[in-house]
This record gives structure tokens, sequence and C-alpha cells, in this order.
């Protein structure tokens, strides 16, 4: 089935070099219960674990803890692991909510929690075929839960359809392509920055988009002119508060820079975590996860190609060579150091802002309400941070990638921007109650 684009009249995007026949093998044999005609809504039964919960936490086992992708990279995987999940549980509610790439025909007795793990199982099993071992065991696990019967074999028979639909709609998307960043010499252009300086990233900003029509559509008029009062603000503040050295940055302050910085991304947990305590069926889930996952992706791609149109330096380098920038109102600091290690990326926009802008925002549409509390722990800084609201998580990462001493201000407040445009094109185009 194609994807029903609505009065967006955009053509379906055929985008990762995945072998389509190689996943759909995996699905085979299989076999799952969906209890009454309702299991999608309850995830096969009532005591039973959320399946899209469960999938989420083995997919970040895959993406992140056994391959390691960075958050820029993480983003397109969790997109396709989560894009395929929503419509398999979608169809299978009798598709209640606009489809993404496919809508299968069901009847409404389909194993949820086969077709979660099918559609989950054969995207990761597409994206890292070097693990497919150790996947193939945990979906066996997970299969060996429920028993076997009719509604198991259509369950798998939908998750593999949908599956099937996001690796083929991922084929050649861009992903791992040869782009570089262009190294600088001027003042103003980015050059990889110390301790490692690395240049790694350049492709996500040529990836094509998962829902926006073009990666530049939320194109920002740029970083301040070096000469500016705003730019000497901007370069000033991280340089006193940014520094490994700082005196003026709090121990709250810098235990939230570390937090923020976690690689894990802590937006995992939270999504996890407000599943459970809003207690929300499969169907809702795979909503709420297909939604933000989406806008995450859409929003990390525009960020990138943000920066590959100003190439911006990074506040060490600014900071260093503040000699050089025109602006009398900055002094250089041969030996600054930020707190944080600074990415191997231009400065122009944060990606991090992007990235939590459009979480915070699509969780922000979903639930209808900003004040949810919700909190996440971090392993790097050994702690856990709460917050009363997703606008207060947002305020607080513009303020940290400052703290860390890796991004200005006006990188932040833009990044922010972009994943809340992002995030309103995602929410009026995509997954919308059907009439």
């Amino acid at each position: 089935m194609h994807r029903s684009w609505g009065a967006c009249a955009l053509p379906p995007r055929k985008t990762a070099r995945l072998s389509v026949a190689a996943a759909v093998m995996v699905a085979c044999s299989a076999v799952c219960w969906a209890g009454s005609p309702a299991a999608y809504a309850s995830g096969d039964a009532l005591a039973a674990p959320n399946p899209v919960v469960v999938w989420d936490r083995n997919a970040q086992t895959a993406i992140y803890e056994v391959a390691g992708q960075a958050p820029q990279v993480a983003g397109r995987s969790f997109a396709m692991v989560h894009g395929a999940v929503y419509d398999a549980v979608n169809a299978i509610a009798g598709t209640p909510y606009q489809p993404y790439l496919a809508a299968p025909r069901t009847t409404g007795r389909e194993s949820a929690s086969a077709a979660v793990a099918t559609a989950s199982h054969l995207v990761l099993n597409a994206l890292f075929p070097a693990q497919q071992d150790r996947l193939r065991a945990e979906y066996d696990e997970a299969l060996a839960e429920i028993p076997d019967g009719g509604a198991k074999q259509q369950g798998i028979a939908i998750g593999t359809r949908t599956a099937t639909a996001m690796i083929a709609a991922r084929e050649d998307d861009g992903a791992f392509g040869g782009q570089t960043w262009p190294v600088g010499t001027l003042p103003g252009q980015w050059r990889p920055a110390p301790p490692a300086f690395a240049s790694d990233g350049a492709w996500v900003g040529h990836l094509k988009p998962f829902v926006i029509p073009s990666a530049s559509m939320f194109r920002t008029s740029g970083p301040p002119a070096l000469t500016s009062r705003r730019y000497a603000r901007d370069l000033n503040e991280v340089k006193e508060i940014g520094s490994a050295t700082s005196t003026v940055r709090t121990a709250d302050q810098t235990q939230a820079a570390i937090w923020w910085h976690d690689r894990r991304l802590t937006e995992w947990e939270i999504k996890r975590q407000l599943a459970t305590t809003q207690r929300l069926d499969t169907l809702r889930t795979a909503r709420m996860f297909a939604m933000t996952s989406l806008a995450e992706a859409d929003a990390t791609i525009a960020c990138f190609n943000e920066k590959a149109a100003w190439n911006f330096w990074r506040p060490v380098t600014a900071i260093r060579l503040a000699g050089t920038d025109g602006n009398p109102a900055t002094s250089p600091d041969p030996g600054w150091t930020p707190l944080l290690v600074t990415p191997p990326h231009p400065d122009y926009t944060s990606g991090h802002a992007c990235f939590t802008a459009a979480s915070m925002s699509a969780l922000t549409h979903f639930f209808g309400r900003d004040d949810l509390s919700f909190s996440g722990h971090s392993a790097d800084s050994g702690t856990t941070r709460h917050f009363r609201s997703f606008s207060q998580a947002l305020d607080e990462v513009i303020e940290a990638r400052v703290w860390g001493g890796i991004h200005t201000r006006s990188a932040d407040v833009a990044g922010a921007g972009i994943g809340k445009n992002v995030t309103a094109y995602v929410v009026a185009h995509e997954l919308r109650p059907r009439p």
C-alpha cells in the first residue's frame, strides 16, 4: 500500500541501503496470541508488559549499546523502528489514525505483541546485520512468551509487511554518505576542535527526511555577525560559564551540563517512563513513540543541514582565536577549554536543542498539556534530574549546552526553534485521527 499524503500531496519517500529480501526472510515461522479483538489496545493482556516499551528498550540496546550510534545517527534508526511498529499496531486497531507508510488489511484479531516484535526485529536486523544472532535470540524469546495460534501467525504477517514497507522506503536515503564538513581558515569558519580534532556526521544534513518535504525548509538567518554586540554577548557568556575551570558555574549547572551530554540520551528513558506513568495502551504508546521519533529524526536532519549552510566555528575555536574576529568586545584566551568535549561538527545550530525541542513539543502535542512531571537518570553525571513540564526540560537544555561550553546561546535558541517548527509540521501532516 502506498502512503497517503493527504493535503500535502508529497510523493512517497524511497530512502538506507538495506536488503528487503534478507530482512523479510527472518520473519518466517513464528506465532503470537491476540487474546481479544481489543488486544491491540492492551498489549494482548492487561497484565502483560507493553510490547512497544519492551521493544524500544531492545532497540536502544541494538542502536546505542551495541552499535554505538551517535545521537544524530540513532534518530534515523529509532524512527524506522517506531514508524514500522506504529503502522502494524494501527492496522490491527482498525486504522483509527493515518498510517505512516502502510495499512495492511486486518481482522483486529491479530496479535499486537507478535506484530510489534516482528516489525521491530526485522527493521533492527536490516539495520544491524552483524547483530543478527543476538537479535534472533531476543525475538525468539519474545515470541516464546505468547501462546501459539493463528493470531500469532497473523500478527507476525502484519509486522512483516510494515517492516518491509519501512525498509524499502529508506533504501538509498543518503545514510552514511561521503559528505564532509569543509574546514575553514577565516574567522567564523568551522574547523575541527580539540582534543580529538575530529570531523563527523556531515551526511546527516543530506539525509532524506521522514516527513518534512525539505531539510532546508526551516532555514534561519544564520549566526550573529562576528562584529555584532550579540555575538560578543554570546561568546563572553560561554567563555565565562562554560569553561572547564569556571568559577561562576554552580554545581547543579555542572551536573545539568553533563546530564544533558550523556550520549545515552535520557529522552529515551523519559518516553518509556511516560508510557508507563500515563498508563498508555499499546496503540497510544506506538503513536506517541512514532510521533516523537519521526519529529526527532527530521529535526536532526534539518539541524545538520543548517550546520552545513553556516559552517560556524565552535566556542573553543572562537574564544582561542577571538583576536581575529574584528570585535573589540571579545578577547582571546589561547588556553581556554570547555567543560565538555566539543562534538565533531559545527556550532550553529545545536543538534541537542533541535532534538529536544522536537521531542518535548511532540510530547506536549500528544498529551495535550505541558505540565506532566517526569525524570531521567544519567550514568555519566550519576544523577537523576526531575522536571515539572516539557517546556522546563527544553529551557534547561538550552542553558546546559552553554554551561558545558560547547554551544553559544544563539545556536541553542535557533536549534530549539527548528525543532519546534519540525514538530508542528509533523503533527499537522502525519499520524492524525481519521474522520
